[in-house]
């Protein structure tokens, strides 16, 4: 893994996990308006790290664990969770020895996809996410959740080292099609699991709502999958803060819940 970090260490800690085909600087616009007052932790999953060789999920709790450690990181007073990084995210969750007091899913892929599905998978998402970095981003409108200029630069950054290796082990242990891992009732307050209206995820949402019965569920009204975060990254700041201070979200006119 690659790690940046925005802000001063001896604030409170957020750890980003960042979705498919992009690096952990595609946080940094969201990070920007908290590294005043928190320490913004993004490290880049190892899957598009040159040189490195892709494990495991367990391998890269590992990594995050010596980092925090070495930075003398004791807890982590939010984790925020894009698309495929929830995968990851709940494993942190559930096998490190971190405290972590709050967790806000965004657009989380809470897919359960068979092996031989992910196996069929892997050389369409490779192709499609090397073929950003061949084209420099022109292939993006075309293929991608997400067509917006703003994040761009992000998938041209991981196409650039994505290895067919290291994606082929990341799916074989990522998405798996196994229960979803228990979260303790209290970390279920304290977590919130947010899909936009209209994105293809929104799908899973049902699901994930009968598993933790006591999580928040918000939805980001006429939102496409990460959409707001990419768009508003302030506004996406003032939400986790509000999470982080308040255990809620605050009052925008595209918030809502649903049964």
């Amino acid at each position: 893994m690659i790690f940046n970090t925005m802000g001063n260490k001896l604030n409170p800690a957020i750890l980003f996990f960042h979705a498919m085909g992009v690096t952990g600087d595609s946080s940094i616009p969201v990070a920007d308006f908290l590294k005043e007052q928190y320490y913004c932790i993004m490290p880049t999953s190892t899957v598009y790290c040159a040189g490195q060789k892709y494990i495991g999920k367990a391998d890269e709790i590992r990594q995050i664990e010596n980092f925090l450690r070495k930075q003398g990181i004791e807890n982590l007073v939010l984790i925020v969770a894009s698309s495929i990084g929830a995968d990851l995210a709940m494993a942190f969750l559930t096998q490190s020895k971190i405290p972590v007091e709050h967790a806000f899913f965004d657009g989380g892929q809470f897919a359960q996809i068979g092996k031989l599905t992910r196996c069929i998978m892997t050389p369409f998402l490779y192709l499609a996410m090397k073929s950003l970095y061949w084209s420099k981003g022109k292939t993006l409108k075309k293929i991608l959740w997400c067509d917006d200029e703003k994040i761009k630069p992000y998938f041209i950054g991981a196409g650039k080292n994505l290895t067919y290796r290291n994606l082929r082990h990341q799916l074989a242990d990522s998405l798996e099609n196994k229960p979803f891992p228990a979260l303790s009732e209290e970390l279920q307050k304290r977590t919130f699991f947010e899909f936009g209206s209209v994105e293809d995820h929104f799908k899973y949402r049902k699901n994930v709502m009968q598993t933790y019965t006591h999580g928040n569920f918000p939805v980001f009204d006429e939102f496409n999958h990460m959409q707001y975060q990419i768009r508003d990254p302030k506004g996406f700041a003032e939400i986790l803060v509000s999470v982080i201070e308040e255990n809620e979200l605050p009052q925008r006119p595209f918030l809502r819940s649903l049964a």
